[in-house]
């Protein structure tokens, strides 16, 4: 009787483990820097205006857990020209379409808050934010602390 009681505590102990992890809802393991038609103000995507001259980016993962903890790590996010990152800070943007308060379709970006980045590109974000409900095609950002994307999920 005493071995059934530990087993049933140890039963109900993991389901409650289980039950209080978050849950990853969006992850990317690719990340393309802002080029072509998308440089600069005339092409926004989701109302987020490019950087003013192409960026490459080596490599950019980010991971979303239903509890809002957004996570992005990119390295070598430069200038494309130059191999050099002159911005001193990167943030993240999570773009959601959403309903608005009319039933009308609508676009919420949530920003993270700046976050170091070297001249090598790196950087390691790691937030907590609103996620909006629902959020129809997500899109994570890596932008400028004055808004300008640098790199966007994709391939």
């Amino acid at each position: 009787m005493r071995k059934l009681s530990l087993i049933f505590v140890i039963l109900v102990l993991s389901i409650f483990a289980v039950a209080s992890d978050d849950a990853q809802i969006l992850s990317g393991k690719t990340m393309v820097g802002v080029s072509g038609p998308y440089v600069g103000e005339t092409q926004p995507i989701r109302g987020i205006k490019g950087g003013g001259v192409p960026w490459r980016i080596a490599e950019g993962k980010f991971e979303l857990e239903s509890n809002g903890r957004l996570e992005v790590k990119v390295r070598g996010l430069v200038v494309a020209s130059s191999g050099v990152n002159p911005v001193k800070f990167f943030r993240a943007v999570l773009s959601c379409q959403i309903i608005d308060g009319m039933g009308r379709p609508a676009i919420l970006n949530v920003n993270t808050d700046d976050f170091p980045a070297t001249a090598a590109g790196d950087s390691d974000i790691e937030a907590q934010i609103t996620i909006p409900s629902p959020c129809f095609a997500p899109i994570v950002f890596v932008t400028s602390p004055n808004g300008r994307w640098f790199a966007v999920s994709g391939f």
